[in-house]
């Protein structure tokens, strides 16, 4: 086992499975509140505010870039498409199980005149943000129980395990963050790359795609002294401790 567990390490270090700069998208996920140094400081907004903004979408735009790394391919030199077929295809991208296996090249959905992903939600923010699935229902996913009772470190383990075999074989990790009931952090993010082993005290670093910050990757990390994961620290969340479950790997997950 642990020589399995070296070799799929060994293999997810190999690269990163996304280009951050050409497959994520270009628009942010918002927070419900807003935070300073993981504290609300502001909860009241205008009715105009709150219709502008771009809240609860995390899992639907961590869940959108893996199937868009799996289902799409882009031909910049073809003629753009009208509006019209273009939200057509997005949710054609958008609505096959995340847990299929890629698709080839030539039965990927075709999205002609945009370079990448990046550049396509770069131009048609709006169109994507109205194609790619609405927030609510993530609410209601079966596999969101898991936060209530999957509480010990052995499942955390496991975890751990299930994310390094799942980097190992090329596939990306939809992580779902939360440490209820405390609720500092209740979140998705992308796990794409195994990004290195602490050689002093064996902590796992991992880059993930936040849909809250599409300028960069962010670091989640696995303590093995603790058997339990930290994510980076920015406004929204004081950073630390976080349980990790993962979501879109299977049906009903």
């Amino acid at each position: 086992m642990a020589i399995f567990l070296m070799a799929g390490i060994a293999s997810a270090s190999a690269g990163p499975l996304l280009d951050f700069k050409r497959e994520t998208l270009a628009f942010a996920n918002s927070t419900v509140f807003e935070y300073d140094k993981g504290q609300i400081v502001r909860k009241s907004r205008t009715k105009k505010e709150k219709s502008e903004r771009y809240t609860r979408r995390c899992f639907v735009m961590s869940r959108t870039v893996m199937q868009f790394h799996k289902f799409a391919r882009f031909d910049p030199k073809a003629a753009p498409l009208s509006d019209k077929e273009l939200a057509a295809r997005v949710r054609s991208v958008t609505r096959r199980p995340p847990w299929h296996a890629a698709l080839p090249a030539a039965q990927r959905i075709v999205f002609p005149g945009h370079r990448d992903l990046r550049a396509l939600s770069a131009a048609h923010p709006s169109l994507m943000q109205h194609n790619i699935g609405l927030g609510w229902p993530t609410y209601f996913r079966p596999g969101n129980s898991r936060m209530f009772y999957k509480h010990d470190p052995a499942y955390q383990e496991k975890t751990h395990a299930n994310m390094n075999a799942a980097l190992a074989r090329g596939e990306m990790f939809v992580a779902y963050l939360s440490d209820y009931p405390i609720l500092h952090i209740n979140h998705a993010v992308l796990v794409y790359a195994h990004k290195g082993k602490d050689s002093k005290n064996g902590e796992d670093r991992y880059l993930t795609y936040d849909p809250n910050h599409p300028d960069g990757p962010r670091e989640l990390k696995w303590r093995p002294s603790r058997r339990a994961f930290d994510f980076e620290k920015d406004e929204e969340f004081v950073g630390g401790f976080t349980r990790v479950f993962q979501v879109y790997g299977k049906p009903w997950q």
